[in-house]
C-alpha cells in the first residue's frame, strides 16, 4: 500500500511533466481505436446492405473455372427465363422472379456528366423487382413503364440535382439508352455510395444483357415457415440439379458478399494499424526519455527512500506503477478520442462520396479493451529500463546532487552491438541490390531495413557525440557562447539526445525511403514511356477502372481529324498447351492491330515482332519461352475462352527487359476473331492513335471532342500520361505521408518533453547562468538552438537511412523493369529544413518557461 501511495503521489506531483507522454499514448491509442471503429462501422454498413438485398434463395449462373477470365465484352453471364419458371414451381416457394443486373454501364445526365460514384463504388443498372422492396422504397414518381423511362436512387439524384422528368443517357455495350426519370427510390439502409438506375425488365434484358428471355439472377422467396436450406434443396430439385447454376441461401449470399468486401477492409485496417504501430514505436522513445529523466531528477529522493528501508523491488515497482497510471490515463482518453476520430473519418468519406451513417457507428467491446491493453502494456514496457535504473540507485545517492546523470556516455558494449547491427543491416541491403530474384531480394531488403534501423537506434548515442559536434561547428558557433552552451547541453547526455533524435529518425527515414522509391518509379515509367511508346495518343477508361471501351465510343473516335491510324488493343482469354505438354491456365493474349509494334516498341530476342501479327501467329515472352523450351517456329495449342482451339506458330520471342506490356503474348485481332464467336470478341481495353505529322494539336482536340459524350474515357498524349503516372504515385505517397505524420507528431512531442524536462533538471544551473549575466533572450536562444541541433541530428540520421533503404528498394524494383534511380533532392532538402523549424517550434514552450524562471528561486533549488 505504501508503494501505491508513493507512486500515486509522485505521479500527481509530476503530472505536468508526464502530460506530453500521455498525449503520445493518447494519439497512438486513438489511431488504433479509430481504425477499428471505422472499419467495424464500414463492415456494419455493408452487412446491413447485404442482409437487406439478399433473397431467401438466390440462383446465379454457375461460376466459371478458376482459370477462366471474366467477360471482356460488357455482357454478364445469364440464366434462362425457364429457370425462373421452374424455381417458381418448387415446393415452399411463394414467388420467384428474374433480375437483370449489370455494373458495366455509365450513366450521364443531359450535360454528358457522369452521375456515377467517384469513390470506386459501382454504378448498378437493373430492372425493378419485388426483392428491391427489401432495401428500397419509391418515394417519388413511379416504376419505369417502357424503354423511355428509368428510376434513379435518391442519393444520386440529390448529389447531381436530378428531378422527375430529367433526361439520362445510359451507355452500355449494346448501345446508348436515352430515358427520362420516372421515379426516385430511397435506400432503407445506408447506401455506401453506389449509384443505382432501374429500367423495365424487357429494356434491361435488351440493353444490359443483349438478349430477351434471360436474366442475371433469380430471386426466390420462401413461404412462411419454410427454412432457407430446405428451400434451396427444393429449388435445386426443380431446376434438375445444380449443373449450370449456383444456389445460395440468404446467409450464404451474405457471407460471400462479406468475404469479398472483408478482404478490402482488412487491407485498409492492417495498413492503418501498421502506421499506428510506428507511432507506438516512436512513443516508446518519448516514454523512456521521460522516465529516465524523472528518475535522474529524483536521484536524491530515491536515495533517501533506499536509506530509510525501501528495497530495490519497491522502488522498481513504484516507477512501474507510475507508468501504469500514465498508460491508463492516456489509453482511456485515447479510446474516447479514437471514437471521435472514427466519426471524423466517416465525415471525410462522406465529403468524397462514400456515405457512412453515424447511426451505424460500431464500437465492439474488444476495441476499447485492445486500446487499453495496448496503451498500458507499451507504456509499462517502455518504462521498464528506467525503473530498473531507479532500483539500482544506492542510499549513498542521497548525498549527491539531484539530476546527476548515471549514464553520461554510451557504453562500449552498446557501441559494439550497434555497430554490428548497422553493418549487418548494410550487408543485407547490399545483398538485396545484388539479388537475381525479387522474392530473395525482398527478404534481404526486409532484414536490412530492420537491422539497420535497430542498429542506428542502438548506436544513436555514439553518433550523437560526433554528429552534434559537426552540426555545432556549422550551425552553432556563429552564436558565440550561447551556441557553445547549446552544444554542451545536447552533448551532456548522448543517450538522451540519441533517443530523442531516433524518435524523429524513424518517421523521416520512412518518408525519405518512400520519396526515393516514388520518384524512381515516376522516372522509370517516364523513361520507359519515352523509349517504348511511339503513339501520340492513348484512349482509355478514366482512373484505370478496368472498364472497356464500348463500340460506339470507338466509332466516335473515327470522326477526329488528323489521325494517321488507330490501333485497337484487346485482352483475349485462353488456355495454352506448350510443346512440352505443359498447360497454362487463365492466360491472356494481347490482341491488337498490326500497327501495334509502331505504337508500342518491343525488343525481341528471337524473330520479328511484326511477324507475330501474321495469320495464325503469336509472340511469347522470354521467360515463358525459356521455362518451356520454346523456339521461334514452334507451335502452341491455344484454346480461346468461349471459342475454338487453334495451333499458333511462335513468330517472335520478346525481351523481358521492359515495363510496358511486360510478359505479354501478342496476336493479331483478326486471328483471335477467327476462333471466337462474334458475341465473344472482347471490347477494347485501349485505343492508340498516331497523328499525321504536323497535325498533333488538331488531332488531340478532335479526339477530345469526339469523346465528349463519353465522360468515362480520357484522351491522353504522352505528356498527359506522364503527368497521370506522377499524380497517381504522388497521391499514394501523400496518403502515406499523412499517416506517417502521426509518428512525426509524436516525435516532436518527444523533443518538447525532453527539453521541458531538461529545463527542470537544469533549474539551478539556469539560475546561475542568469545570475552571472545571461539574459532571458540568450537563455531562450540557447534552448532553441539545442532543440534545433537535436531535430537536425534526427533528420540527418533519418534521411540518410531512408535514402539507403530507398536506393536498395529501387535496385530490387529494377528486376521488374523500373531501372531508373532518382533521388528527390527538393523533397529531401525541404524535409531537412523543415526539421530545423520543427526544432524551433518544439522549443517555444520550454524556452518561454525557462525565461520566466525567478533567478533566486532557481539558484535555491535543491
Amino acid at each position: 500500500m505504501t508503494v501505491w501511495k508513493t507512486s500515486r503521489r509522485n505521479f500527481l506531483a509530476h503530472k505536468g511533466r508526464m502530460a506530453l507522454s500521455a498525449v503520445a499514448v493518447l494519439l497512438s491509442v486513438a489511431f488504433v481505436c479509430g481504425t477499428l471503429v471505422f472499419t467495424d462501422t464500414m463492415s456494419t454498413t455493408f452487412d446491413k446492405l447485404f442482409a437487406a438485398t439478399a433473397a431467401d434463395v438466390t440462383v446465379r449462373p454457375e461460376k466459371p473455372e478458376d482459370d477462366a477470365p471474366p467477360p471482356a465484352n460488357g455482357r454478364p453471364a445469364t440464366v434462362p427465363a425457364t429457370a425462373v419458371e421452374r424455381a417458381a414451381r418448387a415446393t415452399g416457394v411463394r414467388h420467384a422472379e428474374g433480375a437483370v443486373v449489370s455494373t458495366s454501364v455509365t450513366v450521364v445526365d443531359s450535360h454528358d456528366k457522369n452521375i456515377g460514384s467517384t469513390t470506386g463504388a459501382p454504378t448498378i443498372a437493373r430492372n425493378w423487382t419485388k426483392n428491391d422492396l427489401r432495401s428500397m422504397e419509391i418515394t417519388s414518381g413511379h416504376v419505369p413503364r417502357g424503354p423511355a423511362e428509368a428510376m434513379v436512387d435518391a442519393d444520386t439524384a440529390d448529389k447531381h440535382h436530378l428531378k422527375l422528368g430529367d433526361t439520362l443517357r445510359t451507355i452500355t455495350a449494346q448501345g446508348d439508352l436515352v430515358t427520362r426519370i420516372s421515379g426516385i427510390v430511397t435506400f432503407k439502409v445506408t447506401n455506401p455510395g453506389a449509384a443505382a438506375v432501374y429500367f423495365d425488365t424487357a429494356t434491361a434484358q435488351k440493353k444490359l444483357l443483349g438478349a430477351p428471355g434471360v436474366f442475371s439472377v433469380v430471386f426466390v422467396t420462401a413461404e412462411s415457415g419454410v427454412p432457407h436450406t430446405e428451400l434451396k434443396k427444393n429449388v435445386a430439385a426443380a431446376l434438375g440439379g445444380t449443373s449450370g447454376y449456383e444456389l445460395q441461401t440468404q446467409k450464404e449470399a451474405m457471407d460471400a458478399s462479406k468475404d469479398s468486401m472483408g478482404s478490402f477492409l482488412d487491407v485498409m485496417k492492417y495498413a492503418m494499424l501498421g502506421f499506428a504501430g510506428i507511432a507506438f514505436l516512436v512513443g516508446i522513445f518519448l516514454i523512456v526519455n521521460t522516465f529516465s529523466m524523472l528518475v535522474a531528477q529524483r536521484t536524491r529522493e530515491i536515495g533517501l527512500m533506499r536509506a530509510i528501508g525501501s528495497s530495490r523491488e519497491q522502488v522498481n515497482r513504484s516507477v512501474l506503477i507510475e507508468a501504469l497510471l500514465l498508460g491508463l490515463v492516456g489509453s482511456v482518453l485515447g479510446v474516447g478520442a479514437g471514437i471521435g476520430l472514427a466519426v471524423g473519418l466517416m465525415k471525410i468519406m462522406g465529403a468524397v462520396g462514400m456515405e457512412l451513417s453515424t447511426q451505424d457507428l460500431t464500437v465492439v467491446w474488444t476495441t476499447p479493451l485492445a486500446g487499453l491493453v495496448l496503451g498500458v502494456v507499451v507504456t509499462v514496457v517502455a518504462a521498464y529500463v528506467p525503473a530498473r535504473r531507479a532500483g539500482k540507485i544506492s542510499p549513498m545517492a542521497a548525498l549527491r546532487d539531484a539530476g546527476t546523470s548515471a549514464d553520461g556516455r554510451a557504453g562500449r558494449v552498446r557501441a559494439v552491438i550497434g555497430l554490428a547491427l548497422t553493418l549487418g543491416g548494410g550487408a543485407a541491403l547490399y545483398a538485396a541490390t545484388r539479388a537475381d530474384e525479387s522474392g530473395t531480394g525482398a527478404l534481404w531488403l526486409g532484414v536490412g531495413v530492420v537491422l539497420s534501423l535497430v542498429g542506428f537506434i542502438v548506436i544513436g548515442p555514439l553518433l550523437a557525440g560526433f554528429v552534434v559536434r559537426v552540426l555545432s561547428a556549422v550551425l552553432l558557433r556563429a552564436f558565440g557562447s550561447v551556441g557553445r552552451l547549446a552544444e554542451r547541453n545536447a552533448l551532456r547526455n548522448p543517450r538522451r539526445t540519441g533517443a530523442t533524435g531516433a524518435a524523429l529518425m524513424i518517421g523521416l527515414a520512412l518518408v525519405a525511403c518512400l520519396s526515393v522509391v516514388g520518384s524512381s518509379m515516376v522516372a522509370s515509367a517516364t523513361d520507359e514511356l519515352d523509349k517504348s511508346v511511339g503513339a501520340d495518343f492513348i484512349v482509355q477508361p478514366k482512373g484505370g477502372s478496368g472498364a472497356l471501351l464500348v463500340d460506339q465510343a470507338a466509332k466516335a473516335l473515327e470522326s477526329a481529324p488528323g489521325i494517321e491510324h488507330f490501333t485497337e488493343y484487346k485482352l483475349v482469354g485462353a488456355r495454352l498447351t506448350t510443346p512440352d505438354g505443359a498447360v497454362e491456365k487463365g492466360a491472356r493474349l494481347s490482341a491488337a492491330d498490326p500497327t501495334y509494334p509502331e505504337d508500342v516498341r518491343r525488343e525481341t530476342v528471337a524473330g520479328k515482332i511484326a511477324d507475330a501479327y501474321g495469320p495464325d501467329a503469336m509472340s511469347i515472352g522470354e521467360k515463358f519461352a525459356a521455362d518451356h523450351h520454346i523456339e521461334v517456329g514452334d507451335r502452341i495449342t491455344v484454346a480461346f475462352t468461349g471459342g475454338e482451339t487453334a495451333k499458333l506458330k511462335v513468330a517472335a520471342i520478346t525481351s523481358d527487359d521492359a515495363t510496358v506490356d511486360r510478359d505479354s503474348m501478342y496476336v493479331n485481332i483478326t486471328t483471335a476473331a477467327r476462333y471466337l464467336p462474334a458475341d465473344a470478341v472482347p471490347d477494347n481495353m485501349l485505343v492508340f492513335a498516331k497523328a499525321v505529322d504536323g497535325k498533333e494539336k488538331e488531332a488531340y482536340d478532335g479526339l477530345k471532342k469526339a469523346l465528349a459524350p463519353y465522360p468515362q474515357y480520357e484522351v491522353r498524349n504522352q505528356a498527359d500520361f506522364k503527368e497521370m503516372v506522377e499524380d497517381q504515385i504522388g497521391q499514394l505517397l501523400n496518403i502515406v505521408y499523412g499517416l506517417l505524420a502521426l509518428a512525426i507528431i509524436v516525435a516532436v512531442l518527444g523533443v518538447v518533453n525532453t527539453l521541458a524536462l531538461s529545463v527542470v533538471e537544469r533549474t539551478r544551473e539556469i539560475g546561475l547562468l542568469r545570475a552571472i549575466g545571461l539574459s532571458r533572450r540568450q537563455l531562450r536562444r540557447m534552448i532553441r538552438l539545442e532543440s534545433v541541433v537535436i531535430a537536425v541530428f534526427g533528420a540527418l540520421l533519418g534521411l540518410g537511412l531512408g535514402m539507403g533503404w530507398g536506393t536498395a528498394a529501387q535496385k530490387l524494383l529494377a528486376l521488374e523493369g523500373l531501372g531508373v534511380l532518382e533521388i528527390p533532392w527538393p523533397t529531401i532538402l525541404t524535409v531537412f529544413v523543415g526539421s530545423a523549424f520543427v526544432g524551433l517550434f518544439a522549443a517555444l514552450v520550454p524556452a518561454f518557461r525557462a525565461g520566466r524562471m525567478n533567478v533566486l528561486n532557481a539558484i535555491a533549488t535543491d
